[in-house]
């Protein structure tokens, strides 16, 4: 039986919300939050999202009525959850390129007040690009066309007015966005009141989405989902149970579209979402960051197995709260709260039913490293004036990890990988050319090409790097992380 059939004919909502595509991270986020709030009677709106790949097509979503199955499984506070949704939020799916006037029309509507997007960060680019000349290419076109048939259909009313969130997980995407808008409506010519317009009426908000949502199950576990819950579903997807939807502003006006928000803590609306955004860059990017080479070179392929060693797991807590925490408290972040995280990084990296492969996580590790690591380093030193040997011992085995990675196909020497970082011949080079493994240390360390400052100046980081990796080398990752310990942590 299908899914449609299965269920009571969903309730028929007006349309509030307009999102570009129908990804699995805005299904298994966003919708999921509308969906939860209009199950409250909440928020009481329905979704209209725009397909603009050519990939698939809007036919699976109309022969189930915009209906799909959420699986929702992980961790949360110790307990294991497991559960599954049928998400409703959906009212239809439109095609960009076959039904674009069907788009536009959804700009007279005056019930539609918020936009949603999700088109990976290469979306938010400047294309240039005349937005009257058929379906844009680009998203920003497509947005900016469908903004000026929203003026015109309300002759400039400040009430019609949009709340533009983009979910695109790049810094002040919603700034971004706005920019390029403004300069693609230049680039077409179109008219001063339009433009203050597109600046003041509209609402752009920056946003923070957090959630792993790997999408659908896989063969076996899709087959013993439908069989157990009586119907099939081609539409289902899995995520962790993990939320976070931060969206900065302070307008009640958003506030008021937003009303989505009141059903799930998840969402979070704040002036400000610098804090949560740091929160996650370091403890979860970047813890994340610092364990591959310790995992691969350990021989674990996933997440999950390695936080099912206890030696494993207790480096990770003790890299987050006593050295990471430690280092990125300050006005906006308290200990307490970048601890609270971390506990529940713990669980999602426990997380039982998330396959995430260590190797997908080590794309570009150096830029990562830089990015997100080599900060909190710093912060570190200026706060606390010691070694941060948990960090040395992730940054010594990033420097291993490289020595035996590949970067093209190929025959290899036994334990090499294939890796995608832009900076890995530079490393490989250091390997090649060094003298022994402290002078690959004070060589890598010291390359401001890649670090943007000299890490061999932090007081003693270079030496407990070099002791890190011949501990690695000679007495292996089990025994060096389990003599590694400041204290119990409770």
């Amino acid at each position: 039986m299908q899914l449609s059939k299965h269920i009571v004919p969903k309730k028929e909502l007006p349309e509030k919300v307009l999102q570009f595509g129908t990804g699995v991270l805005l299904r298994g986020l966003c919708d999921y939050f509308i969906d939860k709030a209009n199950k409250q009677g909440i928020f009481n709106g329905s979704v209209v999202v725009v397909k603009s790949t050519s990939s698939g097509g809007a036919d699976e979503f109309a022969s189930q009525d915009g209906l799909y199955t959420h699986f929702v499984r992980g961790i949360e506070n110790g307990v294991t959850k497991d559960e599954s949704i049928v998400n409703e939020s959906i009212s239809r799916v439109v095609s960009a390129n076959d039904q674009w006037q069907d788009v536009l029309k959804c700009a007279v509507n005056p019930d539609i007040q918020l936009i949603i997007s999700n088109t990976t960060e290469v979306g938010i680019t400047y294309h240039e690009e005349n937005i009257f000349e058929g379906v844009p290419a680009s998203f920003p076109g497509k947005l900016l066309a469908f903004l000026h048939e929203r003026y015109k259909a309300f002759n400039g009313s400040d009430e019609a007015g949009m709340v533009i969130i983009p979910t695109e997980l790049i810094t002040e995407n919603a700034t971004k966005l706005k920019a390029i808008l403004l300069q693609l409506a230049a680039f077409n010519h179109l008219n001063d009141g339009f433009v203050k317009w597109l600046e003041n009426a509209n609402h752009f908000c920056n946003s923070l989405v957090d959630r792993i949502v790997p999408g659908k199950l896989s063969g076996g576990e899709k087959t013993a989902a439908q069989q157990s819950l009586g119907y099939t579903d081609d539409l289902m997807i899995m995520s962790e149970v993990y939320r976070l939807w931060a969206i900065e502003t302070s307008s009640e006006k958003v506030k008021n579209v937003l009303s989505f928000s009141q059903a799930d803590d998840g969402v979070v609306l704040a002036p400000d979402i610098y804090k949560f955004r740091e929160l996650k860059l370091r403890l979860l990017n970047g813890t994340h960051t610092y364990l591959c080479g310790l995992a691969v070179l350990a021989g674990f392929e996933t997440v999950r197995d390695a936080m099912q060693k206890t030696y494993f797991k207790s480096f990770v807590t003790e890299l987050m709260l006593n050295e990471i925490c430690n280092a990125i408290t300050d006005d906006s972040i308290s200990y307490d709260e970048a601890k609270t995280f971390s506990l529940k990084v713990i669980d999602r990296f426990s997380n039982p039913y998330i396959e995430h492969k260590w190797l997908s996580i080590a794309l570009q590790y150096t830029s990562k490293m830089l990015l997100r690591n080599v900060p909190v380093l710093l912060k570190y030193y200026e706060r606390r004036h010691e070694v941060p040997y948990f960090m040395a011992t992730g940054f010594a085995a990033y420097l291993l990890f490289m020595k035996n990675c590949k970067t093209s196909d190929g025959e290899g020497q036994t334990g090499e990988y294939l890796i995608k970082d832009d900076k890995a011949e530079i490393l490989k080079k250091y390997w090649a050319e060094a003298a022994d493994a402290d002078d690959l240390v004070d060589r890598a360390l010291a390359d401001q090409t890649l670090w943007q400052t000299d890490l061999t100046k932090p007081e003693g980081f270079a030496r407990a790097v070099k002791e890190s990796i011949q501990n690695l080398t000679h007495k292996g990752i089990e025994t060096t992380l389990q003599n590694l310990s400041y204290l119990n942590i409770a």
